[in-house]
């Protein structure tokens, strides 16, 4: 009876949508609990859970995203609502335009490149560097650019996840070391190698480096679909 109940709710878009949402309710009260480690980041403990749980149950990843779907839908309007910050602080922006367009420039072509030369180096067939070579931008657009370049977007999206993650908790100590104490820096920084679940991070630590970062995740999104078109 209990395992048919079981095979009945697995196959329900409502289950995996409100677990998702559950999940991610817990797992953010437990990072608040350790607000500067960035091993408890909320996303890296939502992922891990899920994926246990998936492969515990024997849930294939299409029935999941059958409910999950809706929250991707949401990317979409989360990206674009990032224009908000950016036009209200419009005269802090001014005041740092050029180092933040030299910063975008660079570090875009840097993502963008570097795993070009990876994916040639181990020789990588094409779709599969499709697949990688937008790693660093914000998961709707990135998985956007894979599909119109006959990418994998499932890889893709999974390769942005965890380039955030690791983003994320590296950022702070690696920024500590190198001892950039600007948080418009960091912010900016973190924002362009490790989109949202950086972001994420940046407003965790400092209300000027979220800002920054988020700024650097919207036109990161413009500037790596064009790099990436050009070199694919």
């Amino acid at each position: 009876m209990s395992e048919g109940l079981w095979v009945y709710l697995a196959a329900s878009p409502l289950l995996w949508l409100t677990g998702t949402l559950v999940v991610w309710i817990i797992a953010t009260h437990v990072a608040r609990l350790w607000p500067r480690n960035p091993i408890l980041n909320p996303i890296l403990l939502s992922v891990c859970f899920m994926v246990l749980t998936l492969e515990v149950g024997n849930i294939d990843y299409d029935t999941y995203f059958s409910g999950a779907q809706f929250i991707h839908f949401l990317l979409g309007p989360a990206t674009v609502a990032l224009g908000i910050p950016l036009y209200e602080k419009l005269s802090l922006v001014k005041a740092n335009l050029i180092p933040m367009l030299v910063a975008l420039f660079v570090g875009s072509l840097t993502a963008v490149g570097s795993t070009l030369l990876l994916c040639r180096t181990f020789a990588f067939e094409p779709n599969v560097v499709a697949s990688l070579a937008p790693k660093s931008t914000t998961a709707a657009v990135a998985m956007a650019i894979s599909i119109d370049l006959h990418g994998d977007a499932a890889l893709t999206a999974a390769v942005v996840i965890l380039t955030g993650i690791c983003g994320a908790i590296v950022v702070t100590p690696l920024m500590n070391a190198m001892r950039i104490r600007d948080y418009s820096a960091r912010g900016f920084a973190v924002g362009l190698a490790s989109h949202g679940i950086g972001t994420a991070r940046a407003y965790s630590v400092d209300p000027v480096a979220g800002f920054f970062s988020g700024i650097a995740m919207g036109l990161n999104a413009i500037v790596t679909s064009l790099i990436v078109h050009l070199f694919l």
